[in-house]
């Protein structure tokens, strides 16, 4: 064989190698099952909540109020998730989530459901996603080890993908025919998948540095100070937390978009929304079989100006076609830089950080959602969904621009 075919095997990975594990087995096909019925409640919740009001602020201020508290409280999570096993928390905030979901599903098939149900029920899932979101990210090295861990990485937003394509699919028919309320029924009894796969598993014990614990307070301060001393964290954070902000606002950009601009219903709404999955699920899969060396520098530093274009271009579009095509390729771009970004973190960060590390991770990507969110819904409010795509797209642009320029002056004086 000759060296060039060596180099490219060692390039390339097989893009499913991480389900070798048994562990990551249990746990990804369980979690497979899950996020179908969470994307089916995806498109319910904005679809109901818009139905209620007729109001985009409205809608967003669901999606707002949702991430508030992983705005509040990551940094007070990380604390926790590197103290106490991940496996346990996982057992509480899967039930937790889906009893939530159970009780929207009893709220709308008693005809009792209100525009301020869904708000509490989206601040409670908030509540519990603070430590679920940054106990699932650095969980995952438990489940495969260092050398798997960008393609098991690759492998949740596969899965998160396809459940992107099959849960809007699945629940834009189902709306149509049956109503909302069975799609929060069946993300409510999908939870028992990820339930019964955690029963399973065995996680890998990772050995950290044995150290006296300080006060709460001390150590949310050791993961910052950790992180600011790291260059490669502190400048993946700044490009995540502006993508953060602007491009993941589709659930309340898309349903305004479908029934406004399109004057189309349930249906084309979760149709678009397969597009987008379709897009993100091929995004994954290129991640996943990119060099086993580590994340793509290309990848997590130019494919963020692409989805901002990307975003503002699905506001000219006048058409399904066209509208679904920009989608997925926004949805392609997004998820390859989310995947590649997320790698980065966890690859650079120690075992003794990496659950307050991944907490960070998780209060810029997620927290940042109530912004974003307000942001999409107003500017959608006074403007309409084409301007909301637009507005979205154009503010990323500038402002990674605007740390281009920054970061081109600082490294300039500093030579």
């Amino acid at each position: 064989m000759s060296t060039g075919s060596v180099e490219r095997e060692h390039r390339v990975n097989h893009p499913f190698k991480s389900l070798k594990h048994p562990n990551f087995r249990y746990y990804w096909f369980g979690m497979c099952i899950s996020l179908i019925g969470t994307w089916m409640q995806n498109i319910a919740q904005p679809w109901l909540a818009y139905g209620l009001t007729h109001s985009p602020f409205l809608l967003s201020l669901i999606g707002a109020l949702q991430f508030t508290p992983i705005l509040l409280f990551s940094l007070v999570a990380g604390v926790y998730v590197d103290r106490f096993p991940k496996k346990k928390i996982l057992f509480f905030t899967q039930t937790a989530s889906g009893l939530i979901a159970l009780t929207l599903a009893l709220l709308v098939w008693s005809h009792q459901i209100q525009y301020w149900h869904i708000l509490v029920a989206a601040t409670l899932l908030g509540f519990v996603n603070v430590l679920d979101m940054p106990t699932r990210q650095s969980f995952v090295i438990e489940l495969v080890g260092k050398d798997d861990l960008m393609n098991a990485i690759a492998m949740n937003s596969m899965a998160f993908n396809v459940a992107r394509v099959i849960g809007p699919s699945i629940a834009g028919i189902i709306m149509g025919y049956f109503g909302v309320g069975i799609c929060f029924f069946i993300n409510a009894i999908s939870y028992m998948a990820v339930i019964i796969g955690l029963f399973f598993v065995k996680p890998i014990l990772v050995q950290k540095e044995k150290k006296i614990r300080g006060s709460l307070i001390e150590e949310i301060k050791g993961g910052l100070a950790y992180i600011f001393k790291t260059p490669i964290l502190v400048s993946t954070l700044l490009i995540i937390l502006i993508i953060g902000i602007f491009i993941p606002n589709f659930s309340v950009l898309v349903p305004v978009y479908a029934k406004e601009a399109l004057q189309q219903g349930e249906k084309t709404f979760g149709l678009l929304m397969a597009c987008m999955g379709i897009g993100s699920f091929f995004g994954a899969m290129f991640i996943a079989t990119l060099s086993k060396s580590g994340p793509n520098r290309m990848v997590v530093k130019v494919f963020p100006w692409i989805a901002s274009a990307l975003m503002a271009m699905v506001g000219l579009m006048n058409h399904f076609v066209t509208a679904g095509l920009f989608l997925a390729l926004t949805g392609f771009v997004f998820v390859a830089f989310a995947s590649s970004a997320n790698s980065t973190m966890q690859l650079n960060a120690s075992d003794e950080y990496r659950g307050r590390v991944m907490s960070v991770y998780t209060l810029v990507f997620a927290g940042s959602t109530p912004f974003g969110n307000m942001f999409a819904g107003l500017t959608t409010e006074f403007f309409g969904p084409k301007g909301g795509f637009i507005a979205c797209g154009l503010s990323a642009l500038i402002l990674l621009a605007m740390v281009l320029v920054c970061a081109n002056r600082f490294h300039s004086r500093d030579a």
